[in-house]
């Protein structure tokens, strides 16, 4: 029965006009329940299968996090310290100034890891009027950007949101940024000496057996390579490779990316068990922004720990039977990983849609009340 409510919710998924592919996964802890779920086909014609690569978008925030974590743990750098100790000044200087003040100095890793640090997003916010570089990318083709010219766009282009919180307040301001995670990837490429896809072999993939994850355009997976998913913006193919590069965007399966969701959860990942309750702890709680740039970013119900998004619907939306809470994070290109633990679940799956950024967070209430009935 549950898996019949599974493919009848993966058919619902592709019905919708801009939709035109999904994949779905769900396994137990136990391991006892594993169903993967494809619909739509590759460019060449070829139905997906289950080890179909597709772009993992921000969920390799998640990812990013647990290596900074990690990284934190090796004592290679110190998550409270300003990014000023690890970057460059052509990065860092005059990036914060917020209402004649400069608090470049005072931002550090950990408010990057937590979305805490006011920086403006320089993917999706917009600039004094005209386009956000989202839009330009998608009506004028692919580009490159290398950080200091992100760095250079957020300096003189957009303005902060708010200053750096102090984090032992009980209730911060937290405002999700890509800005945010593209400076947390240049401190581990920084502190490291290596470029990011290198570091993710070596403490990720190789150590987990991540055989279908890998960088486009500058590292291939370890097991041979599928022809992965087709990006599309409102059902067409949009083909952005020197972005993506630029942003070390990491393809994966959603059996990989279960794998590595399964590891993190049972802390085997971190040498101390401290490490994993730091990114499940100190939940910020994004608020109700009215601008333009934040219709496609996370927001209100969704909480915020350390490269962590916790989900659950209100009850004034499920009064009957509430959802339980899950854990990881979703990607804008309609996208998620997550874990229930009420449940013992993981959920993986992707549309690879820009414009489906809000799918996870209709999808993932409706397989866990699928599995919740099944019980």
């Amino acid at each position: 029965m549950t898996t019949e409510r599974l493919e009848e919710l993966l058919r619902d998924i592709t019905r919708k006009k801009s939709i035109a592919q999904a994949v779905v996964a769900v396994e137990s802890g136990d391991r006892e329940l594993r169903w993967i779920g494809t619909r739509g086909e590759t460019s060449s014609g070829d139905g997906l299968a289950e080890d179909t690569p597709f772009f993992i978008a921000s969920i390799d925030k998640l990812y990013n996090a647990t290596i900074a974590m990690m990284l934190n743990e090796a004592a290679l750098f110190d998550v409270d310290k300003p990014i000023s100790a690890y970057l460059s000044t052509s990065i860092t200087s005059g990036l914060h100034r917020y209402r004649g003040s400069d608090f470049s100095a005072k931002v550090t890793v950990r408010h990057l890891l937590t979305h805490t640090s006011g920086l403006a997003d320089w993917l999706e916010d917009y600039p004094k009027g005209g386009l956000n570089l989202f839009e330009r990318i998608i009506l004028e083709g692919d580009k490159a950007l290398s950080v200091d010219e992100m760095a250079a766009y957020v300096r003189d282009q957009l303005k902060p949101h708010f200053p750096p919180q102090n984090l032992s307040e009980s209730r911060p301001k937290a405002r999700y940024s890509d800005t945010n995670y593209m400076l947390v990837i240049a401190v581990i490429e920084a502190v490291t000496g290596e470029p990011l896809n290198k570091v993710h072999e070596r403490i990720l993939y190789k150590p987990l057996g991540l055989q279908h994850t890998y960088f486009p355009g500058q590292s291939r997976p370890m097991a041979p390579e599928r022809e992965p998913m087709v990006l599309r913006a409102k059902g067409e193919p949009l083909h952005i490779p020197l972005l993506i590069k630029s942003v070390r965007g990491i393809y994966s399966t959603a059996d990989d990316m279960i794998t590595f969701m399964r590891a993190l959860m049972q802390g085997k990942v971190f040498r101390a068990s401290e490490t994993l309750a730091t990114m499940l702890g100190g939940w910020h709680r994004f608020g109700f922004p009215l601008d333009r740039a934040a219709i496609r970013s996370p927001g209100w119900p969704i909480e915020y720990g350390t490269g962590v998004m916790r989900f659950r619907l209100p009850r004034l939306f499920t009064p009957a039977a509430p959802m339980p809470s899950v854990l990881g994070h979703t990607g804008s290109t309609g996208c998620w990983l997550f874990f229930c633990p009420d449940l013992d679940v993981l959920l993986a799956g992707s549309v690879d849609e820009v414009t489906a950024g809000a799918v996870p967070f209709r999808i993932v209430p409706r397989i866990l009340s699928a599995l919740r009935n099944s019980k």
